[in-house]
């Protein structure tokens, strides 16, 4: 019970701002969609693991591992520019 309900809401931490970006209504380079993609991404990935699903490992993996990449980036970017420029 516990597997799924990890499964269930890192599924939701992706899909709820993948479909909020195809919809315009968040930047896929945010920090909040970055944010709750390495999230969800992250749990699922930890769940792969530990249950041997070498395949859903892999996707989930690479796209935490992604998603922190470019958290990481967008970070370093909003510390170098002054508040209220635009970017």
């Amino acid at each position: 019970m516990t597997e799924q309900l990890v499964q269930i809401l890192g599924s939701i931490l992706v899909l709820i701002p993948f479909a909020l970006a195809q919809l315009g209504r968040v930047n896929p380079r945010s920090l909040s969609y970055l944010t709750l993609n390495l999230a969800g991404s992250g749990a699922l990935a930890v769940d792969a693991a530990v249950t041997l699903q070498w395949g859903f490992l892999l996707l989930e993996g690479t796209w935490a591992v992604v998603s922190l990449f470019g958290l990481a980036g967008e970070l370093r970017l909003s510390r170098r520019t002054p508040r209220g420029a635009e970017r």
